[in-house]
């Protein structure tokens, strides 16, 4: 599927383990996904952090690096397993409900106190 610009656009999954819940993160890709005009979906789940995003194929890469350097100071990021898929045409970016099935190996922090970029 051709983007606006005539670019191949294509989706990305990706799944985010370590401390990457409870600090901003949900927000954080939301804000990241709308401001580079990127569509799909974030949620937690008891496995990590779910992302799908569809975009250009740059742009996605872009988007991967950005994670990584921008990520909220308390993140801590100790694995990423990203695929390139078929596009499904989604059409905004949402921050979706949390599941909780499978087995548990996300990191939660203990009790931490909200920072200021997360009050913003």
């Amino acid at each position: 599927m051709a983007s606006e610009h005539g670019y191949l656009k294509t989706r990305l999954h990706i799944v985010l383990h370590g401390a990457v819940q409870g600090v901003g993160f949900r927000p954080f890709i939301y804000r990241l996904a709308k401001g580079m005009s990127l569509e799909g979906w974030i949620l937690n789940s008891s496995q990590g952090v779910f992302i799908e995003v569809e975009g250009d194929r740059s742009k996605l890469e872009q988007f991967v690096s950005r994670i990584e350097k921008e990520k909220p100071a308390r993140a801590y990021i100790q694995g990423m397993e990203i695929a390139f898929l078929d596009v499904f045409g989604y059409e905004g970016f949402e921050i979706r409900e949390s599941i909780s099935d499978g087995e548990k190996s996300a990191v939660v922090l203990p009790d931490i106190a909200t920072c200021p970029d997360c009050v913003k």
